[in-house]
């Protein structure tokens, strides 16, 4: 009983935000002004780099590798379309787990010289993130405007989406900075896993192409929900699954809560590994 009452309460990962809010804030804005400081394009970075990305991807998969997302004549344009909703998900995913490993371990002064609340770090970095993705999202809406498609009303609940994303992101996030104080290999396992989910989600190709017998693995891939999602709501104009969003949630909270009972519990031993 002893230990149940040390666990933090269900809504403990969320309301911390809230908690130190004032913290927070700054400490977001500072990220992302950090982010471009000293460059000439400054933060139109934001729209260039996905831009760039996204043409270099269609030229090679749908120009070079001949992938199609139907069969109705689609044009290279239409496919980077397509392409560019699923990568903002993916861009979103390896911005936060990427930085992850080293959130504490990167900042030992929090650690030993301050009374810093280290449980908003992964906060900062997805609150970054959202900031990033919200430019990639006006730049998908730009290019589909330019190509004379209007978006539906369903694009405005994009953020639906990316909520119970977000948490399963920030309960990742508490746990492999915990790991990364006392296992610095954590870092370079993260990076092969980003390399592996980008090709294991379907980004590049339809998910009716993946044969009948690995197409449960697809599934079950945690990144593979949200990009069908984010396609449905931004390209196609089509309402959320809401079934499986609730259970995605449910999945996002327990990771989220997991995660971060995790960090609590073993943030008193960082000081001495650091």
């Amino acid at each position: 009983m002893r230990h149940l009452r040390s666990l933090p309460p269900p809504w403990a990962p969320f309301t911390v935000a809230w908690r130190h809010r004032a913290l927070l804030a700054p400490f977001i804005r500072r990220a992302v002004a950090g982010r471009y400081r000293g460059s000439v394009l400054g933060v139109l970075w934001s729209f260039v780099t996905p831009l760039l990305m996204v043409l270099v991807y269609t030229f090679v998969f749908r120009v070079v590798f001949q992938v199609r997302w139907s069969t109705e004549g689609e044009t290279p344009a239409e496919f980077g379309l397509v392409l560019f909703a699923g990568m903002i998900v993916f861009w979103l995913m390896a911005e936060a787990l990427a930085r992850a490993p080293g959130l504490v371990v990167g900042h030992p002064s929090y650690v030993k010289k301050v009374v810093f609340p280290l449980e908003i770090l992964p906060w900062v970095v997805v609150g970054e993130a959202l900031f990033q993705t919200a430019m990639s999202l006006i730049v998908l809406l730009a290019v589909a405007l330019a190509m004379g498609t209007v978006p539906g009303p369903t694009f405005l609940l994009v953020p639906v989406v990316l909520a119970p994303f977000a948490a399963l992101l920030l309960g990742a996030m508490w746990l492999l900075a915990s790991l990364g104080v006392f296992f610095r290999d954590v870092g370079h396992a993260v990076g092969v896993v980003i390399t592996l989910a980008m090709f294991l989600t379907p980004l590049f190709y339809p998910l009716e192409a993946v044969p009948a017998d690995f197409r449960l693995f697809i599934y079950a891939n945690p990144l593979t929900f949200i990009v069908e999602q984010m396609r449905a709501l931004t390209i196609w104009g089509h309402p959320p699954d809401w079934a499986g969003l609730g259970l995605y949630a449910q999945a996002g909270w327990a990771v989220a809560w997991t995660g971060y009972a995790w960090f609590v519990k073993t943030r008193r031993a960082f000081a001495d590994v650091l």
